[in-house]
């Protein structure tokens, strides 16, 4: 149905709508079924209020007195029990919302006077278009019927009308409405009718909605909209946050739209708002959500977000935490958001080369000296920014900058629990182990015997550290191969389902660690025979076995994942000769 049609549909008779006194199309006629409908509605205000005076009867107690004459006996029965007063109070919570939910003749009403009320105001515009005052009066009725068609957003079932009939396409029109109150209340509408548990109701309903969001370009829309909005007015600010709420409803109901919004603008948007010099506020947590929902998962957004110097600008942002703790719960969840955000840029190896060249390095070394809040995000992102073979520069580089006199003090003592931590001891010495254990692959020439030298300083007490955190983790991991030989067997899952099943659930409880742990151990036990003999000298002592870590390295070396098929045999080779030296 076109708008031509929808402007020549003439409604069935039903009760009338306030706004349609202003509508001179509609029938003023009274019927027989209107009379009728009215003497419903009047018999059931009538037993509404009776109920709503009884149910209050319990609060008023004594006070009245008694009954006058004429009370009917149901509204001042003194017999009637907390119990049944909540019931009454229930039933006349259901009987007046049964009042306000649209069906699909009333939608088809209110967006005919959406509609009109939207044509006349345009015409209005037009015709006055440097006298506000005169065009002001049609602006205050499309914005009223704007916030009128937020009921539909509690039947889902209607959007594909609302689709049909093109009211979608008009509402998203008005989001360049010259008006911002106009665009808001159109934002706050779509933020209502793509809420995710409102959606999950309708299966129809969702898949046309999103469909005709998609065809429309939405988030073009909103990005468009946003760049005008001032968030120094309140309302303006509430639109932001709303349109943020959009696009988080759409990502987390079609993934698809993670890729589309950051293709349509998105994530420049949010990268410029990030940058600008404005204090902390709630949106701007929510930008660092959003842009952390949109580069997550996606290697085009990660890429695209590198082009657009989001790598420099999540430095920025989080150099203000160098010395200065967040002064909020809220700002250190902005803090960890930032830190998430560098963490998912660096999975892709041109962000790398980027965050080596903006001193990346440097600022994350700082962090850590300075025993600041930011400390523990800063150790998680130097674990991201050496990993695997794209982490070789920034793994020479730590060492050219005194990385070591840093992270080796935080891998022989793990900070003690305070209010400013926020990883616990097992993520740090996770972290830094793995540090530790990428240098060690990466590093050559100078830089990897400067890292060897730190093994054998003061009497070996760096082995010693070692073993006591193999003997640590391998206790964890033993505990959870208990458990698991205990748990019953599933049988809707194969034998490999369940092997990888399993191998997660011990890679997580402490596994992974031992892996790095272990790592470490035959590298620099494969090059000086006094480690090789301090090690010895501890596994016999306390009980342990050389045989475990021989047994835990070829695992490792048999799980390495799906990257690059040219490094994963390399890696292989290299992990099972140290394991036959050792």
């Amino acid at each position: 149905m076109d708008i031509g049609e929808l402007l020549a549909f003439k409604p069935e008779q039903t009760p009338k709508r306030p706004h349609e006194d202003e509508d001179e199309d509609f029938d003023l006629e009274a019927s027989h079924a209107k009379r009728g409908e009215a003497t419903e509605k009047i018999k059931r205000m009538r037993r509404i209020a009776e109920a709503k005076e009884s149910a209050n009867y319990g609060k008023q107690g004594g006070a009245s007195g008694g009954a006058t004459s004429g009370s009917s006996a149901f509204e001042f029965d003194p017999e009637l029990t907390e119990e049944e007063r909540l019931n009454i109070l229930k039933y006349v919570e259901n009987e007046e919302a049964d009042g306000d939910v649209l069906d699909e003749q009333s939608l088809k009403k209110l967006i005919l006077v959406f509609e009109k009320r939207n044509l006349k105001n345009q015409e209005m515009r037009i015709k006055f278009a440097d006298s506000a005052e005169k065009f002001m009066d049609s602006e205050v009725e499309l914005h009223t019927v704007i916030q009128e068609l937020k009921g539909v957003a509690t039947v889902p079932d209607l959007y594909p009308l609302l689709v049909e009939l093109h009211g979608l396409h008009s509402l998203l029109e008005l989001l360049a409405h010259q008006n911002t109150d106009i665009a808001v209340a159109v934002v706050d509408l779509l933020q209502e009718v793509t809420d995710v548990d409102i959606l999950g109701e309708s299966q129809e309903g969702a898949e046309s909605l999103i469909e005709a969001l998609r065809k429309e370009q939405i988030c073009a829309l909103l990005v468009q909209n946003l760049e005008r909005l001032n968030e120094q007015v309140k309302e303006e600010a509430d639109g932001v946050h709303n349109s943020l709420a959009i696009v988080e409803n759409l990502t987390e109901i079609d993934a698809e739209f993670v890729r589309e919004a950051a293709e349509q603008g998105l994530l420049a948007w949010l990268l410029k708002r990030l940058r600008g010099k404005s204090p902390f506020d709630p949106n701007k947590l929510y930008c660092s959500e959003i842009l952390s929902i949109l580069i997550q998962t996606e290697n085009d957004n990660r890429l695209l977000l590198g082009s657009l110097d989001g790598v420099d600008v999540l430095l920025q942002q989080l150099a203000v935490y160098k010395r200065h703790d967040p002064g909020s719960n809220e700002e250190q969840e902005y803090m960890q958001n930032l830190f998430n955000c560098l963490c998912s840029a660096l999975m892709a190896r041109e962000n790398r080369d980027r965050f080596l060249s903006g001193e990346g390095l440097q600022l994350m070394n700082l962090m850590l000296r300075e025993k600041k809040m930011s400390r523990n995000g800063s150790l998680k992102v130097l674990d991201h920014a050496m990993a695997g073979q794209d982490g070789r520069d920034n793994c020479n580089k730590f060492v050219e900058i005194l990385g070591l006199r840093t992270i080796f003090p935080l891998f022989m003592k793990t900070p003690k629990r305070n209010k400013q931590r926020l990883i616990s001891a097992d993520e740090h010495e996770e972290h830094v182990t793995s540090v530790i254990a990428s240098m060690l692959r990466n590093c050559k020439g100078t830089h990897r015997q400067r890292m060897l030298a730190k093994f054998t300083e003061n009497d070996h007490e760096k082995v010693d550290r070692l073993l006591e955190l193999h003997l640590k983790y391998l206790a964890k991991v033993e505990a959870i191969d208990k458990e698991i030989d205990q748990q019953a067997k599933d049988p809707s899952i194969d034998e490999d389902e369940e092997a990888e099943n399993n191998y997660i659930k011990r890679l997580t409880g402490g596994l992974f660690t031992l892996q790095r742990i272990d790592y470490i151990l035959l590298e620099v036990s494969a090059t000086g025979d006094t480690v090789k003999q301090r090690v010895l000298q501890i596994l016999n002592l306390r009980g342990a076995s050389m045989k475990t870590i021989r047994s835990i390295m070829r695992e490792y070396a048999g799980n390495l994942g799906d990257g690059d098929t040219d490094w994963r045999e390399q890696e292989q080779t290299h992990i099972l000769s140290l394991v036959d030296r050792f």
